[in-house]
């Protein structure tokens, strides 16, 4: 079962709001990378599959993937895949590494619940600018709340 981290509930409404974030998307601050890039577990110390545990065809893909491997009964019905460390994992189409990017500093209009109005998100080119933005909109809200 997951556990849904706990909110505060806003007492206002959506559009009284504005999102502070600094982000780094995958698609524009990662590239692939190989196992030995992100210093892989598996990779550095090997690996091994519980035979049984498999499916036909993933036993069948383990077997010829082309990796090197042994195989190594240990009891009746337990017999375990034992890959070499120094080569490609089975997730090594998975693996990223930070590209030299900075990373992206915007506002949003709104919050978790979403931007009624819909506007665009505004992205700040200096991070000095972004940390200006967010304290002037500290002021006006410590402003709004003194007023009460």
């Amino acid at each position: 079962m997951a556990v849904q981290p706990f909110r505060w509930e806003p007492k206002m409404a959506p559009d009284a709001y504005k999102t502070y974030a600094i982000v780094s998307p995958l698609t524009s601050h990662f590239r692939p990378a190989t196992c030995a890039e992100v210093d892989c577990p598996h990779y550095l110390h090997g690996w091994r599959v519980r035979v049984e545990s498999l499916t036909p065809d993933l036993l069948h893909a383990a077997r010829n993937s082309g990796r090197r491997y042994t195989e190594q009964p240990v009891a009746a019905g337990e017999t375990w895949l034992v890959f070499e460390a120094g080569q490609a994992c089975f997730k090594a189409r998975e693996h990223r590494t930070r590209m030299d990017r900075a990373p992206l500093y915007v506002v949003r209009d709104g919050d978790h619940r979403g931007n009624p109005r819909g506007t665009r998100a505004r992205l700040h080119q200096r991070p000095e600018n972004w940390v200006e933005d967010f304290a002037e909109h500290q002021q006006k809200l410590a402003d709004e709340i003194e007023k009460g």
